[in-house]
């Protein structure tokens, strides 16, 4: 559990002689963060719909729209949280996690579950009543992971979105 929100380490532990630590993204994460995401993006068979810049990440982070919490091994991020608070008219604020992904080279060694953990810690020291995310059908290793911990894999909703020209 972390000690207070404003905590910057959150949990320091030792797994198959390797320290790892899971703490709260910093500015000086982005760069890792956004490497991940590219990452997951071509895992996910979606790489041209990644577009999002660094400079936005940069500028975003520090208006407050997402926020992150980071695996560490050997000072790299080699996982991480990126989550932002929503808001469900039905049961109140919860925070959504946007991504969530650890390096393949760096799985089995139980920082996935210590880092999930961390994110849904946070998410009780803010108040949530719920977290939320999105997982692919087909990913059956996140699906698994996400039904060991016991969540609720929603059927029958589809989702909608649609982007701005404009803003492109």
């Amino acid at each position: 559990m972390f000690a207070s929100c404003m905590s910057t380490i959150l949990i320091i532990f030792k797994q198959k002689k390797m320290e790892i630590i899971i703490r709260r993204a910093t500015h000086a994460d982005l760069n890792a963060i956004h490497d991940l995401v590219r990452d997951l993006a071509v895992y996910e068979k979606a790489e041209n719909e990644f577009i999002a810049t660094i400079e936005e990440y940069e500028r975003d982070f520090s208006n407050s729209v997402f926020q992150a919490i980071v695996a560490e091994m050997d000072n790299q991020v080699v996982g991480m949280a990126l989550y932002y608070v929503a808001y469900s008219t039905w049961k109140g604020k919860m925070l959504f996690l946007e991504d969530f992904v650890v390096k393949e080279t760096h799985r089995r060694y139980g920082l996935g579950q210590r880092l999930f953990d961390a994110f849904l810690d946070e998410a009780r020291l803010q108040g949530c009543r719920m977290v939320k995310w999105q997982v692919l059908d087909w990913n059956e290793p996140a699906l698994r992971f996400y039904r060991k911990n016991e969540a609720i894999i929603e059927e029958g909703w589809w989702n909608g979105k649609i982007f701005f020209a404009e803003n492109f």
